[in-house]
């Protein structure tokens, strides 16, 4: 540091010249000192000199060395050097070693003048007399005084190999479960070995074992444990025997045997096996019904082999235990193929282990279907549109109905059961297409007739009994545009005839001349009978007397003005409007209109025609004429109805029911229909009639307790009375329907219904002949049971006794070679064995036998390898089972394979190789790889010969298991130098007949003895590299050699001599000699590096070597930018030249990598210039704006010379001081606001904002008003503004009506010096408050003032929504305050008139009745929408009249008293022409009624003629239509009669029972016709005949 008082330069802390300049022989530091007042820089440089401070060093505390007993004296073994942080001569070292007979030092003179201490021996070395040599190196510096440091020294005398390992036992045994987990330690084996080192380590390994055993077992090479290294399995193999070695470093080996005991674990699950499975089932199987046949085996022995079966899931099965191991799985309860098309369940086994394991098989069980279900609708009810007058056959709908039965029971066909489609007589609108549901229209819709209906379709599946349901379809007719519209008012005018006489008939409507544009002149009314579009209708205009004085609404038909009313124009007007559809095409009608205009009815009278006399006449006389008419009208419909009672009380006999009934006759339908089928099928009819047996039954007891046989069709046809029945007959029992529309029950007879049928003579012959054959059937089956009964209990005697059969074969058995005579063991028939289903079935995926099914003679399926199925088992048993479909049982076969010998001895290695060292003693036992035979007994391997040298020779031991050895022995030594390789041949006998044999070559390889040192192929190696080089780089490798082979021959490389800067920054690969970067060089920091490089033996022999890395400079450091001094602040007026800042730049670099050129970023106001050497300064460059930019971040670029030049850069943060130069600025432009009427005195109307530029004081501002005066008053008045905050306040309450706007001016001022201010217009809107009510315009309200004012003329005729008047009001307010409504507050007929909400239209509610009063007075309230409302009332005055002229009179009290009476009249006419118009109605239709019912009675005899006895047939369907297409079906009827005592049955066509015409299908309980001769077709006459018995 400096002092400033005297300039003098002082030490700041302690140097220590070692840390600052590390090796470099020359040390100096460099700064610079910086003068203020004047700026000012001094470069100043202090050199450091060398003391003697540091003592020598080692790099370690203890040095090792390993010298092998065999080095020979004179070797040399390089040590290390010593370092000194000192330099020149304080950096010289000597060597001393403490003395030592065996040891010695010597210096080897290295380049430099450098000397590398070396401990020499002098004589050889005994490891057995001393095994370790502790010496003291110690080194000298050559300063004054001198320094020294110290390193211990411990030699390691390493032995030879002349000892191999020695296993603590022969023989090691071990007991584990089969469930013993991979990796678990089995036991450990343990030999020791005298030598040390390398030679004293021992490794193990397995010997010479199969791969299966080596598969299962591990050794630990180092620790000798024996692990598992697979799953044991006890049910494999129980026991296993192999041999262990013990390798030493050098190459001895030893051998000792381990035994392995495997004990039985609960470890495999029971094994589920289905024999047979009996899918589909049908739904109605009993219960008990075998389904499927299981077997279950587990493998484990004991209480863990012994398995129970159960069953899991929701399914109606069961399972029951059978012999052998078997199960059956049987049905518990009845099945549902619906609920459940297929069974899933699980079959559990489950052993008596502990833990106890258990195994699952899914069973699938499919159920086939029984018809037990009726279709289903999707929907209950259907719903489809159809557009009107569609084509005949169109499509409708379809309709879906899903059954959930399969296959025919499934398959759904469709017909009409009934609806509103048509009425009785008439044909149906619509059809159904049988198969796909379909539903077509069968004729023309008209939706102004019919605009909905609905039907029944019936949907049956094909099961048999045939199962039905039913769901109902609404059709919905569309509209077309089909009818045009319908003018109701005004009326149509009179015909030409009438206008003629000068009466003015037609409707007119009266308009003031002072009438404006748009005044309302009357509503054309129409209507349209269609819906929808096409009843939307417009209106237009397309004929006038003035076409552009009236104008007509598009969509209202309001008639107004289209301008004013002039003088010019005439006083009668004709308006002709036409009114138009929406619809495609559209239809359209005309309405004609007349106007008068008129201020007045009294100038619009003389207009108008006077009413013609005589009318009042004209009316009496209408009215006589009515009255008249409806007397005789009503006499003849009397007469007439009195005439057809009595003819018919004349003709009418006995009720046609009695008669039946007193007959004891009838009828029972063998296939009723219901009354409105309307299947597209021809069904056939059958009507049985038969008296009751001889008991008579009362007729309350309906139906008679004994059922009624219905014979089918055949039998009837045939006549036969009670013969053999028919095969296609089936004897039924119908009973009498309840609903003759309902499907009768049918059931078939059994046994048990003989009792019940045994009064009946026609039928018990035949009841009786069926359950004879019934019970003879039965006794059959009941016979093939007992045989079947028998045979299951002697087979199941036979097995009891017998137990499974056993056979033997010989491996290697061609395909079909005779195992055995399973039929003759089993006591089964030949012809029996097809017919029952026997098959084998073995255990896993393969099938080894087969049964022979001529023969009956298990033969082989296959091919059988003993050593294949059974590889470590002596007795190889195969297991089958022979399955008896037929029965569902179950036999267990057992057939043992017998060995050949047809597998040779082989070793697991055909080329096996042995390393011995020549230094190994004679008489050493090597472990030779053994030999394998997969045959057994005599079979299996025997004995081992060795041939091809005389060095070594052969010795067999027996291991614990019997099993044979081999071991090659040495018999004489080894020489290296005399053969490195010696080749033998190993041969391995069975004792087959005949002998078979392996063989395997032996290569023994002859290791070689460490004599030889490394060598380095330099003695100094030398490398440049530059500072850049990547980390990892490998920058120069160096090499040594050693003749010797193996480990002896492997040389490592490591570093000996290196400082600490150079340990971490370069690695040695101590296997390549390859030296690599740890981190990154620098040329600043170090530029030269020595290291050296010792190359080891594995004998422990070494040699050295120097390397000299020079690192050369690159480009790698960046300028640096030191900012010395600088300003932070800087006013906003400074002068151009201002300094700012003082900066000083510096490249680490040498060259032109270190020439620096220092620059300033662009668009800031200032420059640089350079001061002294590597400074420079910062200076303005123009003047100033805070308001522009206020502060500023100057950044300094410094580049160097280098290629690429690296850059750097620093940035000056200079804040600009503000002045007073910007005057305040408001936010907006112009400011609006609006503020309620009526509003509270100091109220908020808005705030105003004005900022400035400039800081601090200059930018506080504050407000005022600027003077001005309003509606005479000052405008502080009115609105004030506060000074700090710029809020406006209204200082009086303001009134819309009188001031709706407010413009003022707002001056904002800031706190500088000069103050500096800005000007803003403010615009107060005033919004409206609901204070005023609404005024009426029209009606005025002085109407009652004058005689024609507030009068409102309305005709009788008009319909209801006519015009009647309109009220005007308005309201001051503005907005939704004047939004106005219109409500009839009080009416003199409430119910007659109604007002429009928003248009103050007074329409009529109703069409006027002649009991309405002809005047009328309304008071309408209107009600503007303010909160809250306020509301005003008009008075109007309605006046009923036809014309003008009842209008004058109800205007005169005097004309009102004579009009009175003319109303009753009027109306007495009306009633009259009804009445008339009605009785003739009535006489009509009962004339056509009369002649209906004459013509179908004639029609009926036509069909059915009087003389038939029989009853009447059931109606049936007449057509079907699909497609639009109506196909025509004769009917057919059969009438058939029986009694108790007739041999043989009637059976008759009708004459007329085949017609070419449709006849309609009478409802099922048809009324008598009011008139006719005869009885209805069908009915029962009073007095029948008996009928014919021999016929």
């Amino acid at each position: 540091m400096v002092n400033e008082e005297n300039g003098n330069l002082y030490v700041n802390e302690r140097l220590d010249r070692e840390e600052m300049c590390g090796e470099s022989a020359t040390c100096s530091v460099s700064f610079e000192a910086l003068v203020h007042n004047p700026l000012n820089i001094f470069h100043v440089e202090v050199s450091i000199e060398d003391v003697n401070d540091n003592s020598p060093v080692f790099s370690k505390a203890v040095l090792d060395l390993e010298i092998g007993e065999l080095i020979p004296p004179g070797a040399h073994f390089p040590l290390e050097m010593a370092r000194d942080a000192d330099a020149g001569s304080n950096s010289l070292l000597t060597y001393q070693l403490t003395s030592n007979p065996s040891f010695s030092l010597s210096m080897k003179e290295k380049p430099g003048g450098r000397k590398l201490p070396e401990l020499v021996l002098e004589r050889v070395l005994d490891r057995e007399k001393q095994s370790s040599f502790e010496l003291v190196l110690m080194a000298v510096d050559g300063g004054d005084p001198a320094r020294s440091g110290t390193v211990q020294v411990r030699i390691n005398v390493t032995d030879a190999n002349d000892n191999p390992p020695m296993f603590n036992k022969s023989l090691y045994e071990a007991r584990v479960s089969e469930n013993l987990p991979l990796e678990s330690v089995v036991l450990q084996v343990r030999a020791t070995d005298a030598d040390a080192g390398s030679n004293g380590r021992i490794s193990y390994s397995l010997g010479s074992i199969p791969d299966s055993v080596r598969a299962l077992f591990t050794i630990d090479s180092e620790s000798g444990e024996v692990r598992t290294a697979g799953p044991l399995d006890f049910e494999e193999k129980n026991k296993y025997v192999f041999g262990v070695e013990a390798r030493d470093g050098g190459g001895l080996v030893s051998q000792c045997e381990v035994q392995i005991d495997i004990t039985d674990e609960n470890d495999n699950a029971p094994e589920i096996t289905i024999l047979s499975l009996s899918s589909p089932v049908p739904e109605d199987a009993p219960a008990g019904t075998v389904v499927a046949l299981l077997n279950v085996d587990d493998p484990d022995s004991g209480e863990n082999g012994q398995v129970s079966c159960e069953l899991s899931g929701e399914a109606p099965l069961s399972i029951v235990a059978s012999s052998g191991g078997s199960y059956k799985v049987v049905t518990s309860g009845a099945l549902d193929r619906e609920q459940a098309s297929e069974h899933r369940v699980t079959v559990v086994a489950r052993d008596r282990g502990r833990p106890a394991l258990r195994s699952s098989r899914e069973l699938v069980l499919e159920v086939s279907d029984v018809n037990d279900n009726a279709p289903v609708f999707e929907e209950a009810a259907y719903s489809a549109y159809v557009a009107e007058n569609n084509a005949a056959g169109a499509l409708v709908l379809r309709v879906q109905a899903r059954d959930a039965d399969a296959g025919a029971n499934g398959r759904v066909s469709y017909w009409l059961a009934g609806g509103s489609a048509g009425a009785a007589g008439a044909a149906p609108l619509v059809s159904v297409e049988a198969r796909s549901g379909a539903l077509y229209a069968q004729r023309s819709l008209d939706y102004e007739q019919c605009r909905e209906f609905t039907v029944a379709v019936r949907a049956q599946d094909g099961g048999s009994p045939a199962r039905s349901s039913t769901a109902t379809v609404r059709v919905f007719v569309l509209d077309r545009n089909d009818n045009a519209p319908r003018v109701l008012w005004p009326a149509p005018t009179a015909g030409p005839g009438e206008a003629a006489g000068g009466a003015v008939s037609a409707p007119f409507e009266v308009v003031p001349r002072s009438a404006e544009a748009g005044y309302l002149v009357a509503k054309v009314v129409a209507v349209d009978a269609d819906a929808g579009r096409n009843a939307w209708l417009s209106y237009e205009l397309v004929q006038a007397s003035e076409p552009a004085l009236f104008r007509v609404g598009l969509h209202s038909g309001e008639v107004r003005t289209a301008r004013a009313v002039g003088e010019r124009d005439a006083a009668k007007q004709r308006l002709v409007a036409v009114v138009k559809d929406h619809g495609q095409p559209a239809l359209s009608a005309t309405a004609t209109l007349h106007v008068v205009l008129a201020e007045s009815l009294q100038e619009a009278l003389p207009e108008l025609s006077e009413r013609p006399a005589g009318a009042e006449a004209a009316a009496a006389e209408l009215q006589f004429y009515l009255v008249l008419a409806l007397a005789l009208l009503s006499a003849l419909l009397v007469l007439s109805v009195a005439l057809a009672v009595l003819a018919r009380l004349r003709r009418a006999g006995p009720p046609a029911v009695l008669r039946c009934l007193g007959a004891q006759r009838f009828s029972l339908a063998g296939a009723a229909f219901p009354a409105d089928f309307c299947e597209g099928t021809l069904p056939y009819s059958y009507n049985l009639c038969v008296p009751p047996p001889a008991r008579a039954v009362p007729e309350a007891a309906w139906p008679p307790p004994p059922p009624v046989p219905i014979l089918s069709a055949e039998e009837l046809l045939g006549g036969d009375s009670c013969g053999k029945p028919s095969q296609n007959s089936d004897i039924v029992v119908g009973e009498a329907p309840a609903n003759p529309d309902a499907p009768q029950t049918v059931q078939k007879l059994g046994a048990e219904s003989e009792p019940e049928l045994s009064g009946l003579a026609a039928a018990s012959c035949k009841i009786t002949s069926g359950a004879a054959a019934e019970m003879c059937a039965a006794g059959r089956r009941w016979g093939r049971r007992q045989r079947a009964l028998l045979w299951a209990v002697l087979l199941a005697a036979w097995e009891a006794a017998w137990g499974q059969l056993r056979y033997s074969v010989p491996e290697e058995m061609p395909k079909g070679s005779f195992v055995g005579d399973v039929a003759k063991d089993l006591g089964l028939q030949l012809p029996e064995l097809s017919d029952r289903g026997v098959r084998v079935v073995s255990e896993g995926r393969t099938q080894y036998f087969a049964l022979h099914g001529k023969t009956g003679y298990l033969v082989t399926a296959e091919r059988i390898d003993r050593e294949q199925l059974c590889r470590l088992v002596e007795k190889c048993v195969l297991r089958c089972e022979l399955i008896v479909e037929g029965q569902m049982q179950v036999y267990g076969i057992q057939v043992e394979i017998t060995d050949i010998n047809d597998n040779a001895p082989s070793f697991k290695e055909f080329e096996l190789e042995e390393r011995i060292s020549e230094t190994t003693a004679p008489g050493s036992r090597f472990p030779l790889t053994e030999a394998h035979d997969q045959d057994l007994g005599r079979n299996s391997l025997q004995s081992y010969e060795l041939s091809g040298d005389e060095h070594f020779s052969l010795a067999v031991q027996a291991g614990p298991g019997g099993d044979q050895r081999p071991e090659l022995v040495l018999a004489k030594a080894l020489d290296r130098e005399e053969a490195a390789f010696h080749e033998l041949v190993l041969r391995a006998m069975d004792g087959g007949d005949p002998a078979r044999t392996g063989t395997a070559r032996i290569r023994v390889t002859v290791l070689d003895a460490n004599d030889n040192a490394p060598v380095f192929s330099q003695a100094e190696y030398t490398v440049r590299v530059p500072e850049d080089v990547p980390v990892g780089s490998t920058l120069v490798a160096v090499t040594a050699t050693d003749a010797d082979e193996g480990l002896y021959g492997h040389v490592k490389y490591t570093l000996k001599k290196l400082s600490d800067i150079a340990s971490i920054i370069f690695h040695l690969d101590y296997e390549s000699g390859a030296i690599s970067l740890l981190q990154n060089l620098d040329f600043e920091e170090g530029n030269t590096y020595e290291l050296e490089v010792q190359a080891r033996d594995g004998g422990g022999l070494f040699d050295t070597a120097k390397v000299t890395i020079t690192v050369t400079d690159i480009n790698d450091n960046v300028p640096v930018i030191s900012v010395r001094s600088a300003l932070s602040e800087i006013s906003e007026d400074a002068p151009t030249g201002t300094v700012v800042a003082l900066l000083h730049v510096q490249d680490l670099d040498s060259g032109a990598n270190g020439d620096v050129r220092c620059s300033l970023d662009g668009g800031v106001p200032f420059r640089l210039e350079k001061s002294y050497e590597d400074y420079y300064r910062v200076v303005t460059a123009r003047e100033l704006d805070r308001e522009h930019v206020s502060e500023y971040n100057v950044t300094v670029r410094a580049a160097d010379g280098g290629s690429p030049s690296l850059q750097s850069s620093a940035v000056l943060a200079l804040r600009v001081l503000d002045v007073n130069d910007n005057a305040p600025v408001f936010a907006e432009e112009r400011y609006s606001a609006r503020l309620a009427e009526n509003n509270a005195a100091g109220a908020l109307v808005l705030t105003v904002r004005a900022t400035d530029a400039d800081w601090g004081q200059n930018a506080r501002v504050r407000y005022r008003l600027a003077e001005g005066r309003v509606r005479g008053a000052p405008l502080s008045s009115y609105v004030s503004v506060q000074a700090e905050t710029g809020a406006l306040y209204a200082l009086r309450s303001l009134d819309y009506e009188q001031l709706r706007e407010l413009q003022l001016c707002v001056r904002a001022e800031d706190g500088g010096a000069p103050a500096l201010s800005s000007n803003v217009s403010v615009r107060l809107q005033i919004v409206d408050e609901n204070d005023n009510a609404p005024q009426v315009l029209y009606p005025p309200a002085a109407a009652a003032a004058a005689a024609w004012s507030g009068v409102e003329l309305a005709p009788r005729r008009s319909e209801a929504g006519a015009l009647v008047a309109k009220v005007v009001a308005v309201d001051a307010d503005a907005g939704q305050n004047a939004w106005l409504s219109y409500e009839l507050a009080k009416a003199t007929e409430p119910g007659l008139f109604r007002v429009g909400l928003h248009s103050g239209e007074v329409r009529t509610a109703r069409s006027p009745l002649a009991r309405d009063a002809a005047r009328h007075s309304l008071v309408v309230l209107v009600r503007d929408h303010g909160r809250p409302a306020l509301s005003a009332t008009a008075t109007l005055s309605v006046v009923l009249a036809e014309s003008v002229a009842e209008l004058l009179a109800e205007l005169g009290s005097a004309a009102h008293e004579a009009a009175a009476p003319g109303e009753p009249a009027a109306s007495l006419t009306r009633w009259l022409v009804l009445a008339v118009a009605a009785v003739s109605c009535l006489f009509v239709a009962f004339l056509l009624l009369l002649l209906a019912l004459r013509l179908r009675r004639c029609h009926r005899q036509q069909l059915l003629p009087p003389d038939s006895g029989a009853s009447r047939g059931v109606p049936v369907s007449h057509f079907v239509g699909i497609d639009g297409v109506r196909a025509f079906l004769q009917s057919y009827s059969h009438d058939v009669s029986l009694t108790a005592d007739s041999r043989k049955s009637h059976l008759r066509f009708s004459a007329a029972s085949c017609c070419d015409t449709l006849p309609a299908r009478p409802p099922p309980d048809e009324p008598a016709p009011l008139l006719g001769d005869e009885d209805p077709a069908g009915a029962i006459p009073s007095d029948p005949a008996p009928p014919s018995l021999d016929g």
